[in-house]
């Protein structure tokens, strides 16, 4: 059930948000301040492409100063935005009876992509 789940996640969009995060991350990386979200955007572009199954949870001794500082740099510097998008999505979804478990995908997705350093994928 978990595999075709996530085939028809890539199928309904779930290809066109993992290389939005790819494309944004590598944006990221081109500077060297870039970096650490870069590698963040990475992470959440990988969990985009195969959501069910799997989940991002704080790695070990997390979270840490330097997450949460991090965190909050995230949060300032206006990607929150991301977390609204999968929110509005998740709505868009959940109108249909068929497209709630891709709705509460979102729904995950929204609540990783506000809080991603110290998180890996599990």
């Amino acid at each position: 059930m978990k595999f075709l789940g996530n085939i028809l996640w890539l199928v309904l969009g779930g290809i066109i948000i993992a290389l939005i995060y790819y494309l944004v991350g590598i944006l990221m990386c081109i500077t060297i301040i870039g970096i650490p979200f870069g590698a963040q955007l990475f992470k959440l572009g990988t969990y985009a492409l195969w959501p069910f199954g799997h989940k991002l949870v704080n790695g070990p001794d997390e979270p840490g100063c330097v997450s949460i500082v991090m965190n909050l740099i995230w949060i300032l510097c206006g990607w929150w935005e991301i977390a609204i998008v999968h929110l509005i999505c998740g709505l868009i979804f959940c109108i249909t009876i068929v497209g709630i478990p891709w709705g509460f995908q979102h729904f995950k997705m929204a609540i990783n992509s506000i809080f991603p350093f110290g998180k890996k994928i599990q």
